[in-house]
């Protein structure tokens, strides 16, 4: 009797500390959160309140009630749904492009040693240049449309995706590929039996930079190349000084931004748990 006690209290310790932890970590990230509100909600009313008060111009920086204004404005329209639509279907359709070909291609680095060794500094040089030297070539080689705005989101991002996938490739551990030759099997059984299942965190990880690397190109693509979208309403915005338009787009932005990003987050944090 007494050793049943005695086990069942010393099994419900360990029971009562993780659930400890458990609120605590819960009331860390509340707190965090709430914190985070009040950063965004005084910059907000001090934001407001400075163009009511007169110490800045609302007419170039604008204002929280003007911008929701013309929000408002976009939903009844219904130019939001037309140009965030626009916008997310490039952004989505680069971010499958850039994370296809980045894979296709550090596995084929992977496979040959010798061309790795012959790409690898073309791969450096294309990955530093300025990708928005790069949208007028686009522009004249595909003309202005979707076509070279999806070029340009793939622009940004691949070059350097390409670089760290390889990297990751090669970082695994070379114990478990010799296990593999050793019990026979080929190149083609190392690279999807251990390097691409132990890649799959790093793959997780370059999406999350990726999504928004792809948003980016998107919107310079955008600048240059397109009569619809968030990012040919910033430029046009600002030229004809409706910052209002400008700013509300840009928020839109952020928006699609978070919500891509905590999209693939969530994906990682599946994984972990079922890893």
């Amino acid at each position: 009797m007494n050793r049943k006690s005695a086990n069942t209290t010393f099994k419900g310790v360990p029971q009562t500390a993780q659930q400890l932890y458990i609120k605590k970590h819960h009331r860390h990230h509340h707190l965090v959160a709430l914190l985070r509100l009040l950063v965004l909600i005084s910059f907000l009313l001090i934001w407001e309140f400075s163009g009511r008060l007169g110490l800045i111009d609302t007419f170039f920086f604008s204002s929280p009630c003007m911008v929701v204004s013309f929000f408002v404005e976009m939903l009844r329209d219904g130019s939001f749904f037309t140009h965030t639509g626009i916008t997310l279907l490039e952004t989505l359709i680069s971010f499958l492009l850039i994370t296809i070909i980045s894979i296709l291609f550090a596995t084929i680095l992977w496979y040959s040693k010798t061309l790795s060794e012959i790409t690898e500094p073309f791969l450096v040089v294309l990955n530093s240049l300025p990708k928005s030297a790069l949208a007028p070539l686009f522009i004249v080689w595909l003309g202005t449309g979707i076509n070279t705005i999806i070029v340009a989101g793939i622009s940004v991002a691949v070059f350097g995706s390409i670089i760290n996938l390889y990297t990751g490739f090669k970082s695994v551990d070379s114990e478990k590929l010799k296990l593999i030759q050793t019990l026979g099997g080929n190149r083609f059984d190392a690279f999807h039996k251990v390097v691409l299942p132990s890649s799959i965190p790093t793959i997780l990880s370059n999406m999350k930079v990726n999504i928004g690397l792809a948003l980016v190109g998107v919107i310079i693509g955008e600048f240059l190349a397109a009569r619809r979208g968030l990012g040919y309403l910033i430029i046009y915005g600002s030229q004809v000084f409706q910052l209002n338009m400008v700013i509300s787009s840009i928020i839109i932005l952020c928006a699609i931004a978070m919500g891509l990003y905590q999209c693939i987050q969530w994906t990682e944090h599946y994984y972990k748990k079922r890893a």
